[in-house]
Parts: C-alpha cells; sequence; structure tokens
C-alpha cells in the first residue's frame, strides 16, 4: 500500500509524538514550525522531510495528501481551515477549534472540499476506553445512571487555555462518547488561582436528556496525580484508572438490589471485582492510524468531525457557566 504523504504542523509539546508515529505509518513529506531550531533539530531525525516555517509552501505541495496540526490551541481553528481549503485533510489536536460556529465552520469546510477533518481526542482510542465502551454499548452495566471522572495534578500550568479546555475535554470526548447523548444541562464552577482568567480548579456538571448525570473534577492545583473514570450501573460498576499499569479496567459487581421491608432503605448486593485483559496498545498510535484509514476512504469521514464539534458545543456551554454568561 502506498503511504500517504503527510506535513507535521507544530514540533512543540506534542508534535514530536505524532512525528514518531507518522513516521512509521506514512511518508512525512514536511516539518513546519515557528522555531528554526525546532526544524533544524528534527529535520535531522527525519531526514527525508522538507523543512519550512511557512504554512503556504507546505500547502502548494500538490503531492501532500494530509496536515497534521499540533500548535497552540488558539491557532487550530484557523490552521486547520487553510489547510481543507487548500484541499488536505486534516488532523487537528483538541480542541479542534474555541467556540462552536468555528467548530462548525471546520466541518463545513471538510464537508464541502470533501477532505477528511479528525479531531485528536486520543482517548477515544484508548483500548481501555474502548473496553468500557463496550460494557456501556453491551447492557452488562444495566442501565447507566451515572458517570464521574477525574483529571488532576500538580501542574502542568498553563497561561494560555484554562483546566476546562486543557484537561476537561479529554473526560468530556469520552463522557459524551460513552452516553451517546449531548447534555440539555451544561454548569462549571472555577477559580483562576495563579494566573488572572485562566481557571486552574473546575467543577462540572451535566444532567443528559435521559436523566443520566456526569462530573468532572479538574485541576493542576492538587498532590495527586488522577486519570480516573467511573461508571455507575444498575448492575455493575467499573473504573477506567489510566495511571494503573495493569489493572486499566475494573468491574465491579455491585449495584443497589431491592429495598428493605422494614425502614425502606435499600438493601446492596455486592459480588466479584475483576480486571479484563486490555491490550496494550498505544493509543496514539491508534488515532494515527485510524486517520490514515479514513484519507483512504475506510469509515466515514465525517464522523469524528461531527462528533468533535458537539465535545466543542458543551464545552462552550460550560465555559458561559464557569465566567457566569448566559449558556
Amino acid at each position: 500500500m502506498n503511504k500517504k504523504a503527510v506535513a507535521i504542523v507544530g514540533l512543540g509539546y506534542w508534535g514530536p509524538n505524532l512525528a514518531r508515529n507518522f513516521d512509521d505509518l506514512a511518508e512525512i513529506r514536511w516539518l513546519c514550525d515557528a522555531s528554526p531550531d525546532a526544524l533544524e533539530r528534527f529535520g535531522a531525525r527525519y531526514a527525508q522531510a522538507r523543512t519550512t516555517t511557512d504554512l503556504d509552501e507546505v500547502l502548494a505541495d500538490p503531492e501532500l495528501d494530509a496536515v497534521v496540526v499540533a500548535t497552540p490551541a488558539v491557532t487550530h481553528y484557523e490552521l486547520a481551515k487553510r489547510a481543507l481549503e487548500a484541499g488536505k485533510h486534516v488532523l487537528v489536536e483538541k480542541p479542534p477549534a474555541m467556540n462552536a460556529a468555528e467548530a462548525e465552520d471546520l466541518v463545513a469546510t471538510s464537508e464541502s472540499s470533501g477532505r477528511v477533518l479528525m479531531p485528536g481526542f486520543l482517548l477515544l482510542y484508548h483500548p481501555a476506553v474502548q473496553k468500557v465502551k463496550e460494557l456501556v454499548a453491551s447492557g452488562e452495566l444495566g442501565e447507566v445512571f451515572c458517570v464521574y471522572s477525574n483529571r488532576q495534578n500538580l501542574g502542568k500550568i498553563r497561561t494560555d487555555e484554562n483546566a476546562l479546555w486543557s484537561l476537561g475535554i479529554h473526560d468530556l470526548s469520552v463522557v459524551l462518547h460513552l452516553l451517546d447523548e449531548e447534555p440539555s444541562e451544561a454548569w462549571a464552577h472555577g477559580n483562576a488561582f495563579l494566573t488572572p482568567g485562566i481557571e486552574d480548579v473546575v467543577f462540572c456538571y451535566l444532567r443528559f436528556p435521559s436523566g443520566k448525570i456526569a462530573h468532572m473534577h479538574l485541576s493542576w492545583l492538587d498532590p495527586h496525580k488522577m486519570r480516573r473514570i467511573t461508571v455507575v450501573g444498575r448492575e455493575k460498576m467499573v473504573v477506567f484508572d489510566d495511571m494503573e499499569l495493569e489493572r486499566k479496567v475494573t468491574i465491579y459487581e455491585k449495584g443497589p438490589w431491592q429495598p428493605t421491608e422494614t425502614y425502606g432503605e435499600w438493601q446492596t448486593r455486592t459480588g466479584d471485582i475483576f480486571s479484563p485483559k486490555v491490550p496494550s496498545d498505544e493509543p496514539l498510535r491508534a488515532e494515527c492510524r485510524h486517520f490514515l484509514d479514513l484519507v483512504r476512504g475506510d469509515g466515514d469521514p465525517l464522523a469524528a468531525a461531527r462528533d468533535g464539534l458537539a465535545v466543542v458545543r458543551v464545552c462552550e456551554q460550560l465555559q458561559a457557566s464557569l465566567v457566569g454568561a448566559p449558556a
């Protein structure tokens, strides 16, 4: 199979990880970054790639198939749109845009250009998240009541995006994926303790039309590093804990059983606790491979873009609640 020609735009924090994967799966034809030092460093590693600080030079290449955008979040919309309008397929890191109007415009541009737009929501390609989705979809957990997540650490403290957009968008993408619906209510509270206007601690609450609820605790001011999502069902409960080396998914046969006849309280049922085997495949490798499959015409080219739009739409509602503006 002929390898697709890919450009990596942005060689800061995440771009090198994307370059490492696409070097195995595709042909890295261009490296583009504002820093000549970064271009020199990575240009030596990927000697077959051309290097430039000018995106227009990249987009003018008729033999280039796709552009991978890994620049600061506030630039994602502009760069992704330029690439789509130039006839290139686009993988853009999360979030694809900073508001719903821009995200909708990207989806429309993708559709009109006939090119793939895939936001990089990495957790959706995590084998453990896929296992949790399988448990939810199969009905093994019973009726799902709620989902809650914890994404906390001491740092990395950012000054360009708050904890909601930096941390929460990861878990939000998973919550929407697991429940397969958008919330009817979205509330957020938090505070900017270190940098004015940049909330470093955020609590989010979502209520869905089905009656399910979700909660997210997001912080880079916490003594513990936590990357955990819990799904509570009537029959069973499941925890995805990305900090565990081996037991990424744990299933608990616990749940409410029946009300007692005396006091009207609910009795609970406790059974086995077990961890299914989950593949140790790298999520980023799976994400990059899925993007290339879409570029080759395998799968719905707009599904990932529409899912990404839903995430941005809800994140915008949470941001409005966070700052006290009308949602």
